[in-house]
C-alpha cells in the first residue's frame, strides 16, 4: 500500500507540473489567435495564419520588403518546394471575357505550377470578381492580383470608372488632384480584390513622334513628370496599394514601339541621368514600392548585341539596384513583348530576366519553359536556389503588407455602385475643369456672350450623333443650331456643311478622334481635314481638340482659329468643362503639358478670368 501510495504522490505532482504544458499544447493544436495552422475548406489549402496583432504592418513597402522577420512569411515559404518557389516570382495574365475554355487554362497553370500572381485585362467587373475568388480558392499562396490600369479600372473593364489620361493630368496645375485620383484608384483596386497597380507612366515623353508613350505621359518637362508621378505614386501607396513606376529608365524619346520590336536608345548615362532617369531617382526616393523595367537596347549602358535593358544585368543590378540604390520590387515589361522575343525564346528570356537581377516576371509565353530554363540556370550555376529563395521572400513579405495574410474573397454584393462613387465623379469633373487648356484668344472672343445679336452653331466632327459639348452649349445658350459630321467625310458633305455654317457668327467646333480616349491619330480624311483648316481661317470659329495635344498637327492652319482649346480626351467630364470655359462659367486654367510645334510650346495656356481665380486662392 505504501507503494501505491508514493506512486500515486508522484504521478500527482507530475500531473501538476505538466498541465502548464498541456494547456500551452492544447492551446496550439485546438488553434489560438497567437499562432495557428488554419484549414480553408473554400481553398482547400492548409497554411500557417498569423495572429494580427504578431504583425506590425511596416508604414512602408519598402521597409516590410528589408523585414526578415515575418512568420508568415517563413511559415508560407516553408510550404514551397523550390519549384514552386520560382513560380512565386511569376505574373500570368487573365481575361473575363474569354470564356470557360481559356479560365480553365489559368485555372491549370495556377494549380499545377503554384504561380505567384495574375494580371487582369479586359471584361467586366463581376465576372472578374468572381473569378479572382475562383482562383484565390484553387491557389496554394493567395495570389497578387494586378492590372495595367494607368487610368484606373475603367481601363480594362466595362461599367467602371476610368480617369484621365496622364497628359491631360500633366495640364494641370494642382498635383492634390492627382493624388486623390491615386487613392480613389487603390480604393477601387482593393473593392475588387486587387493589390498591384502598373502605373504611373514615369517617363519624360521628348518625342512627339513617340508611338508608345505619347499621351500616357505627364509630359516633356522632367520636374513637371516628376512631381506627378510622385503625387499619383503616393495615393495609390497611401490608399495601400503598391504602385509600379514604368519604363526604367525611361521610353520617352524612341519611335520605336517595344510592344512590336525593340527600340535602340544611344544616349549615355550623363543624358539618362539628367533626364529620362530623374522620375525614376526621385520616385525611389519617395519610397515607390515597384518599379518595371522596358524592354530597350542601350548599348552605352551594355554594349551585348541586340540584349534588352529587361535582360541585361548591368542595368537591372548595376545601375538600378546598386548604383541608384533601389531597394523596392523590380518587374518585367511583359515578356511576350517583341522586344524581347525578337531575339530570346521563351524560357531562355525569363531565366536571363532573373539573372539579371528582376524580382517578378510578368506575363509569360510559356510557364513551364520559364519554370523549366530557371532549373537549368540553377544547375548551370548562372543562379543559386538561395537567390531564388530570397525573392521569393520578399513576394511573400510584400504579398503580407498587401493584406493576403488575411486573405478574404472579394464581395460581389453593391459591387457596381462601389465602383461608381460619387467622390470619383467629382474627381473627374475637377480633373476636366483645371486641365482645359486655352492655346489661342484673339480679339478676346472667349468667354463668349449670349447675346440676340449673334448667331451661333455647334459643329462636331467624328461624331454621328449630337454630342456632349453640343448638349452642355445647349444648356447655356439654347439658341444654338447643332451639326454633326464624321470623320471619313466626302467632299460632298463638307461642302453641303459649310455652305450652311458660312452664315452663322459663331461656330464652336468640337475635333474627336476615333473613340472617347486620345489617340495618335485622328484619321480625319482629306476632306474633313479641309473642312476644319476652312473653319480655322473663318475668323468665326472656336475650336476645341478633344484628344492627344499632339494631333494638332494633323491640322493645317489650326492655330489661326479664333479661339483654340485642347480638352485632351472626349470623355462626358471634359465635354462639359470646355463648354463651360467657353462661356467663362469656369475659368481656363491648364498649361500644355508637351510642345507640339512651333505655334504651341511646353507651358503655354491663357488663364481666362483672372478675377475669379484671385477671389478664389483668397478665399
Amino acid at each position: 500500500m505504501q507503494s501505491t501510495h508514493h506512486t500515486a504522490n508522484r504521478l500527482s505532482k507530475l500531473w501538476l507540473w505538466m498541465l502548464p504544458l498541456l494547456a500551452v499544447l492544447l492551446y496550439a493544436c485546438e488553434g489560438s489567435d497567437a499562432q495557428q495552422s488554419s484549414y480553408s475548406e473554400d481553398q482547400g489549402q492548409f497554411f500557417p495564419v498569423e495572429r494580427p496583432s504578431a504583425y506590425n504592418r511596416p508604414a512602408s513597402l519598402i521597409a516590410a520588403l528589408e523585414d526578415t522577420s515575418s512568420y508568415w512569411v517563413d511559415s508560407v515559404f516553408n510550404t514551397l518546394t523550390p519549384e514552386e518557389r520560382i513560380a512565386q516570382l511569376i505574373i500570368i495574365e487573365a481575361f473575363s471575357n474569354r470564356g470557360p475554355k481559356y479560365e480553365a487554362d489559368v485555372m491549370r497553370l495556377i494549380k499545377e505550377y503554384k504561380v505567384g500572381g495574375i494580371i487582369f485585362f479586359q471584361g467586366g467587373p463581376v465576372r472578374q470578381a468572381k473569378l479572382t475568388n475562383a482562383y484565390q480558392a484553387a491557389s496554394k499562396v493567395p495570389l497578387w492580383i494586378s492590372m495595367d490600369a494607368e487610368t484606373g479600372v475603367g481601363m480594362r473593364l466595362d461599367s467602371t470608372v476610368e480617369y484621365p489620361s496622364q497628359q491631360m493630368l500633366g495640364a494641370l496645375t494642382d498635383n492634390e488632384l492627382i493624388y486623390r485620383m491615386g487613392v480613389e484608384v487603390a480604393q477601387e483596386f482593393k473593392r475588387l480584390g486587387m493589390h498591384i497597380n502598373f502605373a504611373p507612366v514615369a517617363d519624360v515623353n521628348n518625342n512627339p513622334n513617340n508611338p508608345v508613350i505619347s499621351y500616357r505621359s505627364f509630359g516633356e518637362d522632367k520636374y513637371d513628370v516628376t512631381a506627378k508621378s510622385i503625387a499619383y505614386m503616393q495615393g495609390m501607396q497611401d490608399g495601400g496599394i503598391m504602385a509600379v513606376a514604368k519604363h526604367f529608365p525611361g521610353h520617352g524619346d524612341t519611335d520605336v514601339d517595344s510592344h512590336y520590336d525593340l527600340p535602340v536608345i544611344p544616349f549615355g548615362r550623363g543624358r539618362l541621368d539628367s533626364l529620362e532617369m530623374y522620375p525614376f531617382q526621385e520616385l525611389i526616393k519617395h519610397g515607390l514600392g515597384g518599379m518595371m523595367v522596358a524592354h530597350m537596347h542601350i548599348p552605352q549602358l551594355d554594349p551585348t548585341p541586340n540584349l534588352p535593358s529587361t535582360l541585361s544585368e548591368p542595368i537591372v543590378t548595376g545601375l538600378l539596384k546598386q548604383q541608384l540604390n533601389y531597394k523596392g520590387l523590380i518587374f518585367t515589361d511583359a515578356m511576350v513583348m517583341k522586344g524581347v522575343t525578337k531575339f530570346f525564346e521563351p524560357g531562355e528570356a525569363e531565366a536571363r530576366a532573373l539573372m539579371a537581377g528582376n524580382d517578378v516576371l510578368e506575363r509569360l509565353n510559356s510557364v513551364p519553359k520559364a519554370i523549366r530554363a530557371v532549373e537549368e540556370a540553377i544547375e548551370r550555376g548562372d543562379l543559386t536556389q538561395e537567390e531564388i529563395d530570397r525573392r521569393c521572400k520578399r513576394v511573400l513579405a510584400a504579398k503580407q503588407w498587401l493584406g493576403l495574410d488575411k486573405y478574404k474573397p472579394v464581395a460581389l454584393e453593391n459591387l457596381y455602385e462601389d465602383l461608381n462613387p460619387p467622390m470619383a465623379d467629382l474627381i473627374n469633373k475637377r480633373i476636366a475643369e483645371g486641365a482645359v487648356t486655352l492655346l489661342s484668344n484673339r480679339k478676346k472672343m472667349l468667354p463668349l456672350q449670349e447675346s440676340q445679336k449673334q448667331t451661333v452653331a455647334t459643329l462636331s466632327i467624328g461624331a454621328t450623333r449630337v454630342t456632349a459639348f453640343q448638349r452642355q452649349v445647349n444648356q447655356i445658350a439654347t439658341e444654338t443650331d447643332h451639326f454633326f459630321i464624321s470623320r471619313k467625310a466626302n467632299a460632298k458633305e463638307t461642302k453641303k456643311l459649310w455652305k450652311q455654317l458660312k452664315k452663322y457668327d459663331v461656330v464652336l467646333v468640337a475635333l474627336y478622334g476615333p473613340g472617347l480616349r486620345p489617340t495618335n491619330n485622328v484619321a480625319y480624311s482629306k476632306d474633313a481635314t479641309k473642312l476644319v483648316q476652312q473653319l480655322a481661317k473663318s475668323n468665326k470659329a472656336v475650336i476645341t481638340l478633344f484628344n492627344n495635344a499632339y494631333t494638332l498637327n494633323q491640322f493645317p492652319d489650326i492655330e489661326e482659329s479664333r479661339a483654340l482649346l485642347v480638352a485632351y480626351q472626349g470623355y462626358f467630364h471634359a465635354q462639359a468643362a470646355a463648354a463651360e470655359v467657353i462661356f467663362g462659367k469656369v475659368p481656363a486654367r491648364g498649361k500644355l503639358a508637351v510642345t507640339v510645334n512651333k505655334h504651341f510650346a511646353f507651358g503655354d495656356g491663357i488663364y481666362l478670368n483672372k478675377p475669379f481665380m484671385a477671389s478664389a486662392a483668397a478665399q
